[in-house]
């Protein structure tokens, strides 16, 4: 029997190119062809639709980022599990990536504590299964996809240590909430030791050529507690109420 895996609705064969390396390369077939990509664009729409019907009812819940190679041994293991944990006792969901490592103990301690654990698993070119602990689980093509079902669905995101996987949703997240794509969306660090390195860099480097103003560090915490991380990242931002306008013949008027 050939072996296969569950992609959304389809069985896609294991030495299948995933769906975002065919979206970003030009095939041979598709540079004599200009019908590809259009055609392309319902199996994203549909992707979309699958995601927002099995995601629209979990309710409150917060998106955790981390490394798929944490190993159960490891103390981030734990605090990643007592984060979870600590979510599903103040009516949270979690939405993890779903595979294994930081994902795993995020889903696992929720789990165990009576709470709704949330995969968003992704077609890799080998094989990651939804981890063991998942109670929803919903596989995705396109990374972009996945992605934006992490913020929509969520009322923050708590980032663990991780790779680069990690590192661009956590600059996609700070880009979003800079931009005003996300209001009032907490941005929790979980681990001083390990984030503090990129910190210092941004403060001396990025900041130094004036390239982000120095509130936009505002947009982020951190941590290194799990019950003071499900804190932060269930505690709403201020609103930050904009003064209004005065136009010049206001100014004057007032001056009479």
């Amino acid at each position: 029997m050939p072996q296969s895996r569950r992609a959304g609705r389809l069985v896609v064969p294991q030495h299948a190119a995933p769906a975002d390396k065919m979206l970003l390369e030009r095939s041979a077939i598709e540079e004599l062809s200009h019908h590809a990509d259009p055609w392309r664009v319902l199996r994203i729409l549909s992707e979309f639709v699958e995601g927002f019907d099995a995601l629209n009812d979990v309710g409150p819940a917060v998106t955790v980022f981390g490394s798929a190679r944490t190993k159960p041994s490891d103390p981030y293991y734990t605090y990643g599990s007592q984060l979870g944990a600590a979510l599903a006792r103040r009516g949270f969901a979690v939405i993890t990536g779903g595979g294994p490592g930081m994902m795993e103990a995020v889903n696992r301690g929720c789990q165990e504590a009576g709470g709704l654990s949330v995969g968003c698993n992704i077609e890799l070119p080998h094989e990651q299964e939804l981890n063991a602990y998942v109670d929803l689980g919903v596989e995705f093509r396109y990374f972009f996809v996945r992605k934006n079902m992490f913020v929509k669905y969520a009322r923050g995101f708590v980032i663990f240590p991780g790779g680069l996987g990690t590192l661009d949703e956590l600059f996609e997240s700070l880009t979003l909430a800079q931009t005003g794509k996300i209001e009032h969306f907490p941005i929790v660090l979980f681990g001083t030791e390990y984030w503090n390195g990129l910190l210092d860099w941004m403060r001396k480097v990025v900041l130094g050529r004036g390239a982000m103003s120095p509130e936009d560090f505002d947009l982020v915490s951190l941590t290194d507690d799990p019950e003071q991380a499900a804190e932060m990242a269930t505690r709403p931002l201020p609103v930050q109420v904009e003064e209004p306008r005065v136009e010049a013949g206001d100014r004057k008027a007032e001056a009479r």
